[in-house]
């Protein structure tokens, strides 16, 4: 009983020495403008074994580090919902398959060259071929860009890259002569991955939305944070025990949730999980880096850390321009995977185990694996800058100062067919307005016929700020593509709670989720297309003309209110 105590209050120390290191450096990182990762880093290379002062021990906190990036993975899901991943089935089975390969034969020819033997080199190409998840999104998301075109690109080449993680489990002891029959045991690998992801979408669709359903008429707040918590720990557990990646478990189980009206309310619920939980797996990778290795093998550390950046890079790049990716997005891309990824610490420690790597070897790997994560915001701030300088047309016009300084304006996201008609009627009536759309040739022409529509997203807060949103009447959502107009709406109300929104909606379950989300008005094109028919038939049947605009203005106040009139 004793010992228990004692290793419990051990348990706990450790516990807050991690704390307390994340609440003094991460505030302190940012105040300087360091992204929080490389504070996090930090305070895992303080807290590790190979720093003097307090040691925090790597198995207490490395089971609950693992969870941060299947909480990642679950929140990434929840913004891919399958039309989208259907649309990036190009980027994930195309690009994602070919960075892997062409990389892995790059990284292992090299390896093969300098002396390494073929086993060797294989696992070392491989390994070093995949990226860190966690890394990679923790920037993405702490950006806003996770759904940005580079960002979906990278997203769908991390998510073949987990997918690979089964084939080259099953590959070591195959190497280590374990096992005999090599294409038998990646077909059972193979298939097993298929089963497995087929019951968890088949399950899914039938019977997580009726759960939920039923959850949330309960309405405790307690039971639906459990269920969500059910989810994504029972999804990640079955992925596990299937020999897979829980982070592709957990990016599942959100793809289940992308779709439906509850994904906002477990986005809220999770959020604090996943931010403490992936501060802690930071901590880890940090505590894991042995400086007195990296000291005394400084030159061969930094020759692999270099070599893998540059050679991912490069790879990346020129795939993305093979596969008709602007270049700006793939300086982006090739940049934010060019870091060696957390799967390396699993398949290397493998290694080393069954004797397919040398001990130095394999402590060198892991240290330069380690440091390339550590240099990633840096990486990505690099890609950022010189795509911008490469591809400045690709912004548009900039936002000028006397556009900033407007007031009692409208915002308009969008100027496609409805925004162009709204504008025009605002003109009409003397108001002021300013239009946001992502199609560069849209924005190119309105601006030919001197109407202010500017590129920008409406789904971020600093885009808003320099069009005015704190001054603003009342914004317009019109984007075809629901997660933008739903994105736009969350970063508008966030910005200016009181602000009138009025947003297009496709349908009645569009119209329902919008109004969820905090839209003041929402239009179905369903229903005014019915109007417009059934005033048509009224006159057509002898109506007075009079007698069928106060129909349907009674109708149309009854249903969306004043904010319509």
């Amino acid at each position: 009983m004793g010992s228990d105590r004692v290793h419990g209050s051990e348990a706990l120390f450790d516990v807050l020495s991690l704390l307390l290191a994340a609440v003094v450096l991460v505030p302190l990182f940012q105040r300087f403008g360091i992204p929080s990762v490389l504070a996090y880093l930090a305070a895992g290379v303080a807290l590790g074994p190979y720093t003097p002062g307090p040691v925090v021990d790597l198995e207490v906190t490395r089971p609950l580090a693992e969870f941060g990036v299947v909480f990642l993975l679950f929140a990434i899901g929840m913004e891919l919902p399958l039309s989208r991943l259907r649309t990036m089935r190009r980027y994930i089975l195309g690009l994602g398959l070919a960075q892997v390969v062409v990389t892995a034969l790059a990284i292992g020819g090299i390896s093969h060259a300098l002396g390494l033997g073929s086993s060797a080199a294989l696992i070392i190409g491989l390994t070093l071929a995949f990226s860190s998840t966690a890394t990679v999104l923790a920037i993405l998301v702490e950006r806003g860009e996770a759904v940005d075109h580079h960002g979906r690109i990278a997203v769908a080449v991390l998510i073949f890259q987990d997918l690979a993680v089964v084939p080259v489990l099953v590959l070591l002891p195959l190497l280590a002569g374990q096992e005999r029959h090599m294409a038998e045991a990646l077909a059972l690998a193979g298939g097993k991955v298929a089963l497995v992801m087929a019951a968890i979408f088949v399950v899914g669709r039938f019977l997580l939305r009726p759960v939920y359903r039923f959850i949330a008429t309960a309405r405790n707040p307690e039971v639906f944070t459990a269920a969500n918590l059910l989810l994504v720990l029972a999804v990640a557990w079955v992925t596990g025990e299937a020999g897979m990646s829980m982070a592709l478990g957990a990016f599942l189980a959100g793809l289940l949730l992308a779709d439906s009206r509850y994904r906002h309310q477990v986005e809220a619920d999770i959020e604090p999980f996943r931010g403490l939980l992936l501060g802690l797996f930071f901590m880890t990778v940090g505590m894991s880096i042995n400086l007195p290795l990296v000291a005394d093998r400084l030159g061969l550390v930094l020759g692999l850390t270099l070599g893998t950046v540059a050679v991912k890079a490069v790879v990346l790049i020129g795939l993305c321009r093979l596969m008709k990716v602007g270049l700006a997005d793939g300086l982006r891309v090739g940049f934010l995977l060019a870091q060696g990824g957390e799967f390396a610490f699993v398949v290397f420690g493998r290694a080393l185990e069954l004797k397919l790597l040398d001990g130095g070897l394999g402590q060198s790997l892991l240290a330069s694996v380690a440091l390339s994560m550590l240099l990633t915001p840096a990486l990505a701030a690099l890609g950022r800058r010189w795509s911008q300088g490469l591809a400045p047309q690709a912004s548009g016009e900039p936002i000028p100062e006397t556009a900033r300084h407007l007031a009692d304006h409208v915002i308009i996201a969008g100027y496609g067919r409805v925004g162009r008609a709204i504008g025009r009627l605002l003109a009409e009536h003397g108001i002021s307005f300013i239009a946001l759309d992502m199609d560069v040739d849209r924005v190119a022409k309105a601006r030919e016929d001197g109407i202010p529509v500017y590129y920008g997203d409406a789904g971020r807060t600093g885009i808003l700020r320099s069009v005015g949103i704190d001054r603003a009447r009342a914004a317009v959502i019109t984007v075809n593509e629901a997660r933008q107009a739903e994105r736009a709406i969350g970063c508008i109300r966030q910005a200016a709670p009181h602000l009138p929104i009025v947003a297009r909606a496709r349908d009645r379950a569009q119209e329902q989720l919008l109004g969820d989300i905090g839209a003041t008005a929402v239009i179905p094109e369903t229903v005014e297309a019915s109007l417009q028919m059934a005033g048509a038939v009224l006159r057509s049947a002898g109506i007075d003309e009079d007698a069928v605009e106060r129909s349907l203005k009674g109708y149309r106040r009854r249903r969306y209110g004043r904010a319509t009139e």
